[in-house]
């Protein structure tokens, strides 16, 4: 009798942690975020301690999760609304490489040594540094990365749903009294775009209202 009881809720935590995450939305696990982490951290120990203390109450198991789960959308939805929000739980990709160059100081300040960055690189084919122009690591700890080719330019991010990205905008050596004029030149303003990006010294832009 014990062991169908386990095997119920055994299988009954593999349907409820199937479903949950399907709320939670689709990401590949190398690209979850800290809270999506601590999220299926949580639950698994949740359902391991459910299945393992079997004659316990389902539900001071069931109620925890779906409090996570809750949780976990509703901070989800804040944080495509609100970018100001999304960079604080998530954090901002860091640039540890630049036209070439490495940068050591961003690299101590995410704990992040020469020995991790070889190591990446090594998983994506590139055996020398000097063949990278840029490496950026994500909030997920991907490290993305453009090797030096001809065409050697990049779309820099400059407007994410209408904040200001001023690392980009130092990286390209442009002021905000540049980027508001070229905004007006263009009868926008800062809260009408969603994305824009700079490449070969052009500002392009995709408004807010063209997305659907």
């Amino acid at each position: 009798m014990d062991i169908l009881i386990v095997l119920f809720r055994t299988l009954l935590f593999y349907i409820i942690i199937a479903i949950v995450y399907r709320f939670m939305g689709k990401r590949e696990v190398g690209e979850l975020s800290i809270m999506d982490l601590i999220v299926s951290i949580l639950i698994a120990e949740l359902a391991a301690i459910a299945i393992d203390k079997y004659k316990s109450n389902l539900l001071i198991t069931l109620i925890p999760i779906s409090v996570l789960v809750i949780v976990q959308i509703l901070v989800a939805k804040i944080s495509l609304k609100s970018t100001n929000i999304r960079e604080k739980i998530e954090g901002n990709p860091s640039i540890i490489i630049n036209r070439g160059k490495i940068n050591f100081k961003e690299m101590m300040q995410q704990r992040y040594n020469l020995d991790d960055l070889l190591t990446q690189l090594r998983e994506k084919g590139i055996r020398s540094i000097e063949k990278v122009d840029y490496a950026i690591l994500e909030t997920s700890g991907k490290l993305s990365v453009f090797v030096k080719e001809k065409d050697d330019t990049y779309p820099l991010p400059l407007i994410l749903d209408g904040s200001i990205d001023y690392e980009t905008l130092t990286q390209i050596k442009k002021s905000k009294k540049w980027l508001d004029q070229t905004l007006q030149d263009k009868k926008l303003n800062l809260e009408q775009v969603f994305y824009a990006f700079y490449k070969d010294n052009n500002l392009f832009i995709i408004k807010k209202e063209n997305i659907k």
